[in-house]
């Protein structure tokens, strides 16, 4: 298994409405992730896309089939803070902070790692609450 990673550093959004986006992609294939982007309204949609572009064509140049790949990993960190001073009334002054994000996206081709991790997930699933009152 290999993952291809790509980032996009000082991205001009703050990480809270990046990683909405992020986390809708995360474990989907690539053929799947560009849909969901494609029809997202969020403006961090554009810039998620570009980001899983150049990892699919750093893939693509290392000639891993492009079909196979799905989205290993899909976050957003927090980068640097722009701060910024507005004029107010009475001489006063507030502050402005303008968050910056780095994008990061990874595909992998493993798909045997993607159902290893699905069954996992299965095995860890919580109880219904019923479940647990009839066990004890």
């Amino acid at each position: 298994m290999t993952n291809f990673v790509s980032t996009w550093r000082f991205a001009k959004i703050a990480p809270r409405k990046a990683r909405l986006v992020a986390d809708l992609i995360r474990g989907k294939s690539v053929d799947e992730a560009f849909d969901l982007l494609k029809f997202s309204k969020k403006r961090a949609a554009v810039m998620i896309v570009k980001v899983l572009k150049a990892a699919v064509a750093s893939a693509d140049s290392q000639q891993v089939n492009v079909s196979n790949l799905y989205v290993a990993e899909s976050f957003c960190d927090a980068g640097p803070i722009i701060k910024r001073m507005m004029p107010k009334d009475r001489g006063k002054s507030y502050r402005i902070l303008k968050r910056t994000s780095h994008i990061t996206v990874a595909v992998s081709d493993g798909a045997d790692e993607r159902a290893e991790a699905a069954a996992e997930r299965k095995r860890n699933k919580r109880k219904p609450r019923a479940a647990k009152a009839k066990a004890a």
